[in-house]
């Protein structure tokens, strides 16, 4: 969590090797022009859509284009998401999450409601 935060809060205009300072690495990424950390266990390359700003904040819209992840989270071949140890940022407390539990079915779930 950390290491996510610094790439957040340090620029890379102002510091020559963010990588270096937070001792992870990065490969490649396999279809757009960026780094993959290596030790995190999942990856979302995506492609820049658009960049928007209002009175509410700013935003950028992407296009996921390539999903690549550790063996050590997908058995039986499918990413399991309670093994990835993710967390999420929520914007309105400026805390970190873990994302771990499933809590329903997607596309299921709602349907009760429909009349």
């Amino acid at each position: 969590m950390a290491e996510a935060d610094y790439f957040g809060v340090e620029s890379g205009n102002n510091t020559a090797d963010k990588f270096k300072n937070s001792g992870l690495t990065a490969s490649k990424a396999e279809t757009v022009d960026a780094p993959v950390i290596n030790e995190f266990p999942i990856c979302l390359e995506c492609e820049f859509i658009e960049y928007q700003e209002n009175k509410y904040g700013c935003g950028v819209i992407g296009r996921v284009v390539n999903a690549t992840a550790d063996e050590s989270v997908m058995p039986g071949g499918s990413i399991d998401i309670s093994l990835v140890n993710a967390i999420a940022f929520d914007p309105y407390t400026h805390g970190y999450y873990k994302v771990t539990e499933r809590v329903g079915e997607a596309f299921k779930d709602g349907l009760e409601l429909k009349k």
